[in-house]
């Protein structure tokens, strides 16, 4: 397969993780000029030197075109002549991110009302906001919408765009098929986002429900803890089906699994993203995929708390984030303001952080009484016209 080609931009990436690294690659080989940022002096040195990344995706070649940088934030001189801010830092640290970017550019490119120096960069008017993270700040509650918001502004919330989907980056980089969701509020900067990022290999659906693929993306690393756990228990075919799976042919793994997806579902339409935002590569087709492989480090915490470990040990040994672990606290908390059911949610809580067993809270489970099956909420939207106005929309 060939590469789609397109006019070569100028991109940013604020982080060099396992997706951010990944993105950067598959962006420099379309022929884009790539600048990637990175906390860690040994990565940036590296990527420089070697163009190897020291601590993923470690026998990989990475194209000549991408250049990091790092620790220190990019100069304001060098992020003026960025077409393309690419945020692939946890969520927990994408409030910092955004607040360290503000102070480094003019205010213009945050305020379209603003006037524009003559001499300034034109694609700066209206530059790319695109956003990879998956997860609820705990602290807030927020999603990364509101983030956005709160820190860069209300006119660029509205126009940033959210990639998610069944992507694990180790195997973008192999150019292994690999489709995804691109979403924004605005229809004309999600097709632009499609239209940079989508290759034969990586191809590109566009959508408006930005909220929906938010939640999507942050609550099935929640679930996908939930079939970990089951899979240390030592759960078989029946427990994954319902609740979470390992292996497609075991019942109880697909049972898990579509109960999660029932769950989130419920969660997602009280809160006001539409139903069927989750039957999409970012709802079902992320869930899937991230509940079903050991290759998912939300899926590795659970698997390792199901075994007896603590969460403390888990967590020292990792070597990378698992977002699921801190958005639980604020799946929590948007459930109880929603005042609707989530049992294996509230259970993945409960080990995560009151201390109760994994063997005991998947009984707690088990032993709830029957409900029907599908139950969708009649009260929704309430959060979501809440951010929307926060947004002036």
């Amino acid at each position: 397969m060939s590469y789609i080609k397109t006019a070569s931009r100028n991109v940013c990436i604020f982080g060099s993780g396992n997706f951010g690294s990944c993105l950067a690659d598959h962006l420099a080989d379309a022929s884009h000029q790539v600048l990637m940022w990175s906390r860690s002096a040994s990565v940036v040195k590296a990527m420089n030197s070697l163009h190897t990344h020291p601590k993923c995706h470690k026998d990989h070649v990475f194209p000549d075109s991408v250049r990091a940088v790092g620790p220190d934030f990019p100069m304001r001189d060098t992020l003026m002549n960025m077409d393309v801010f690419v945020f692939a830092v946890p969520t927990e640290g994408l409030r910092c991110t955004l607040q360290d970017l503000k102070s480094h550019l003019p205010k213009y490119i945050f305020e379209h009302s603003a006037p524009v120096p003559s001499s300034s960069n034109a694609n700066l008017r209206d530059p790319l906001f695109i956003f990879v993270n998956k997860g609820i700040e705990s602290k807030t509650n927020a999603l990364t919408l509101e983030i956005i918001a709160d820190t860069l502004g209300r006119e660029i919330a509205c126009v940033a765009s959210f990639v998610s989907g069944p992507s694990f980056a180790s195997e973008i980089v192999r150019r292994q098929p690999t489709t995804v969701s691109v979403s924004s509020l605005s229809k004309a900067h999600a097709t632009r986002t499609s239209e940079l990022l989508h290759q034969p290999w990586f191809r590109c659906y566009t959508g408006t429900d930005p909220i929906g693929v938010e939640l999507a993306g942050a609550l099935k690393n929640v679930y996908a803890i939930a079939a970990g756990i089951a899979e240390g228990l030592g759960y078989e075919n029946n427990t994954r089906a319902g609740k979470y799976t390992l292996t497609l042919t075991r019942p109880f793994h697909k049972g898990l699994i579509t109960r999660a997806l029932a769950e989130m579902t419920r969660i997602g339409t009280a809160y006001g993203a539409a139903p069927l935002t989750f039957l999409t590569l970012a709802g079902v087709g992320d869930l899937f995929l991230t509940c079903s492989s050991k290759n998912s480090r939300n899926f590795t915490v659970g698997y390792r708390l199901g075994c007896g470990e603590s969460l403390p040990e888990i967590l020292a040994s990792l070597g990378s984030v698992a977002e699921g672990v801190a958005t639980a606290k604020g799946a929590k908390a948007i459930i109880d303001k929603l005042g609707i059911t989530a049992p294996i949610a509230m259970g993945v809580y409960g080990v995560l952080y009151d201390g109760v067993s994994a063997g005991d809270q998947a009984r707690w489970l088990m032993e709830h009484p029957a409900v029907a099956e599908l139950d969708l909420p009649c009260d929704v939207g309430s959060a979501a016209r809440e951010l929307l106005a926060k947004l002036g929309l």
